[in-house]
């Protein structure tokens, strides 16, 4: 006997997966964690998410499913955080193949759960968006949680919906998702991040990074993503919620709309139709932009300048904390140079790294 959790978006909802199944079953036999190999161009330059064909060294679990092991690899120019995971990590990371659909992902999972005859099946997603109706203006990428509802809710055994960190995606805000969620839990503790803590010091995930900075006490605002969106880190932050299932099927327009897909394109479509936008067509967007700017190299004492004017802007938006990642593109550097930033900044300015965030203070 085993636990599935299905990683709704995966990224850095694998992570959290693995802190909250240490949480909730210290002690115990590490789950099998289902997961997209979907990193954004921050880790990979390729849009959309990888399918089995993008990696080599994948090992067959059943016939439409294989784990990632530590001896994994993506197959350039694709790249993927899961083969460090599965080497950091002691639990099986499952790879979900988005290409053929809801269907197909539907079918993954019921070969799974035949194969595995799991005690449990939870269904994770960090932030709540996977509870959006589709029209909410702050969402940005919801086909990835759509696909894995539309196909949590169609396989025949019991799974259990949780959202960890309300709002912490900085898509939709944690007051919209009050009456969409049910009664808490768990509050996640400094403890429980332990664990993943070796993770948090490479993983470029934001929301995961912000309920593991949430559950080691850190309160203020984080500025997210390229785009600069601030979430509040407050004590609702670390907290885990069990949701319904089906209402969330019934309130997730795009989730209802691409429960009969049989690819990735169809759900894409659906996406354009009920959402007005594909994020993988953003993302195919910004990888064409990003491919006809000069690459600029990191140079320390401009980086640190650079540095001091973002944050002088962000501490007059009121932003106290921010992520690597955010930092990396606003000062208009490559993903490859994320790590390269970040062990420049912690080697000059240690007393600013509240772990796994930077801090800005109110004076400079």
């Amino acid at each position: 006997m085993t636990r599935l959790i299905v990683a709704a978006g995966g990224g850095g909802d694998a992570v959290a997966a693995a802190m909250l199944d240490a949480a909730l079953h210290s002690g115990e036999s590490p789950a099998m964690i289902l997961t997209y190999a979907w990193d954004r161009l921050l880790i990979d330059p390729v849009p959309g998410p990888r399918g089995p064909a993008n990696f080599s060294g994948l090992h067959p679990l059943t016939r439409s499913v294989q784990a990632v092991h530590a001896d994994a690899e993506p197959i350039a120019p694709a790249g993927s955080t899961l083969p460090r995971l599965a080497a950091e990590l002691p639990h099986t990371f499952a790879l979900i193949d988005p290409h053929h659909g809801a269907e197909g992902i539907t079918r993954q999972l019921e070969e799974l759960i035949e194969h595995l005859a799991p005690e449990s099946i939870d269904l994770l997603d960090v932030g709540g968006d996977i509870l959006a109706r589709g029209d909410e203006p702050t969402l940005r990428s919801p086909l990835a949680d759509a696909l894995t509802l539309a196909a949590c809710c169609q396989v025949n055994a019991p799974v259990r919906l949780l959202v960890a960190g309300p709002g912490l995606d900085g898509e939709v805000p944690a007051d919209d998702l009050r009456d969409r969620m049910g009664p808490s839990v768990l509050t996640l503790t400094a403890e429980h991040v332990e664990p993943i803590s070796s993770v948090l010091e490479w993983h470029p995930s934001e929301a995961t990074a912000m309920l593991a900075a949430t559950a080691r006490g850190i309160r203020g605002l984080c500025e997210v993503r390229d785009a600069g969106l601030p979430v509040p880190l407050t004590d609702e932050g670390p907290t885990v919620h069990e949701a319904d299932l089906d209402e969330a099927l019934n309130r997730n327009e795009l989730a209802r709309a691409i429960l009969a897909t049989e690819s990735l394109e169809q759900a894409e479509q659906h996406s354009r139709e009920v959402c007005g936008y594909s994020e993988i067509d953003y993302e195919r967007n910004k990888a064409s932009w990003l491919g006809s700017q000069a690459e600029q190299k990191l140079d320390p004492e401009s980086a640190l300048r650079q540095l001091d004017q973002f944050e002088a802007e962000a501490r007059s938006r009121g932003v106290t904390h921010t992520t690597f990642r955010r930092i990396t593109e606003a000062l208009g550097l490559n993903g490859k140079d994320r790590q390269d930033l970040r062990d420049l900044l912690l080697s000059s300015r240690p007393d600013q790294y509240q772990a796994p965030l930077w801090h800005i203070p109110a004076e400079a």
